[in-house]
């Protein structure tokens, strides 16, 4: 055999693999960069697409796309999220009386760093008020404080905190929209006659250890049947509801 030549085989084969891979990356961003550069179209087509295969979207689908790094945080030690930890004063909490008002009912129960967090009604039931950490107005959806209501009054909570510890190296990027987020999500994963209804911005987590965790700039995609999808925010990336992943 001549080593030589298949050496010479070898790495070509190689240098063509990088190349048509690299070639791959490079469509899959055009194509991404080609649809964000006319977002009226995007729209009409996911209009298109919602009908035919019966899908229900929100009427108030952002529009703003900001620039964002991917974060890195570390959780207050001091705080344990897995433990509810009772309040001396019990009150009722009612989202719709409530609604504007939220930072003072939150500090009025003496709650460490109250007025950072912000409520999410899509996440809120079953006699669970769940507020998200906010980062630069957005929230990171795994950092939450929890209000536990029983027999009609607000008892108990249980809280995460964290602390932003470095954003990363690289350059901001502006986010994909989420018309291109939800076309990708209807057409490879939702069946016919799904109702969405939420779609948020923010922050979404893989934690390291038990202290640290990496966030990623996110769409959150909520299902009226319960299953939340998260699409990431620069590559358009799925990651589907953990139920589904089993």
């Amino acid at each position: 055999m001549d080593w030589s030549r298949a050496k010479t085989i070898l790495i070509m084969s190689f240098l063509l693999l990088n190349i048509v891979l690299g070639i791959q990356l490079w469509s899959s961003r055009a194509d991404i960069l080609e649809l964000e550069a006319n977002q009226s179209a995007t729209a009409e087509e996911l209009q298109r697409l919602v009908k035919s295969k019966n899908i229900q979207v929100p009427a108030d689908i952002p529009k703003e796309l900001p620039r964002l790094k991917e974060i890195v945080v570390k959780f207050d030690e001091n705080l344990t999220p897995e433990e509810p930890i009772p309040l001396k004063t019990h009150f009722k909490f009612d989202p719709l009386i409530n609604k504007g008002s939220f930072k003072d009912v939150l500090g009025r129960t003496g709650i460490a760093h109250a007025g950072e967090y912000q409520f999410d009604p899509m996440t809120s039931l079953g006699g669970t008020y769940v507020f998200h950490q906010m980062y630069r107005s957005l929230p990171m959806f795994e950092v939450q404080l929890e209000l536990i209501e029983e027999n009609g009054q607000v008892t108990a909570y249980r809280q995460g905190y964290v602390e932003v510890q470095s954003e990363d190296d690289q350059k901001e990027q502006k986010v994909i929209s989420p018309y291109i987020a939800l076309r990708s999500m209807i057409e490879n994963y939702l069946p016919s006659g799904s109702v969405i209804t939420g779609v948020r911005l923010g922050y979404h987590g893989q934690v390291y250890n038990s202290q640290t965790m990496y966030m990623v700039p996110s769409w959150r995609v909520s299902l009226a049947n319960g299953d939340v999808y998260f699409v990431h925010a620069f590559n358009g990336a799925v990651e589907e509801p953990q139920q589904n992943n089993k």
